[in-house]
């Protein structure tokens, strides 16, 4: 099993930043790939930003490219997310999660572990 648990979350006016951290315990060993996603308000959950757990590779979603950075930090067992030019169509409640397949995936289905989730409200 892996545990995940998110901080960071907050209120920013539009333009502003938010760096979302994620802590993983347990079996991280298993880790592959980390992945945060998003769901808004009347929407399904949406892939934001991934990240070898081993390597540097990342990927993220076309609408936060060149806004958001997912960075890691194996020592601590941790994923960051900061995102910069917040807008109003980022609020949402931002989760991370851990796959322990190879392979990168946007599919929220193929990620085993899950944590609570931590709310980003972006007002204008």
């Amino acid at each position: 099993q892996v545990q995940l648990v998110e901080a960071g979350g907050g209120s920013v006016q539009a333009g502003g930043s938010l760096r979302l951290s994620c802590v993983a315990s347990g079996r991280t060993f298993s880790i592959k790939v980390m992945g945060w996603f998003r769901r808004a308000p009347g929407k399904d959950r949406e892939f934001v930003a991934g990240t070898s757990w081993s390597d540097d590779n990342t990927f993220y979603e076309e609408s936060v490219k060149g806004r958001f950075t997912i960075s890691r930090d194996n020592v601590k067992n941790t994923v960051y997310l900061q995102m910069n030019s917040l807008n109003p169509e980022d609020t949402a409640v931002y989760y991370c999660a851990a796959k322990v397949g190879l392979g990168f995936s946007i599919n929220y289905a193929t990620y085993a572990y899950w944590g609570q989730g931590t709310q980003v409200t972006v007002s204008s």
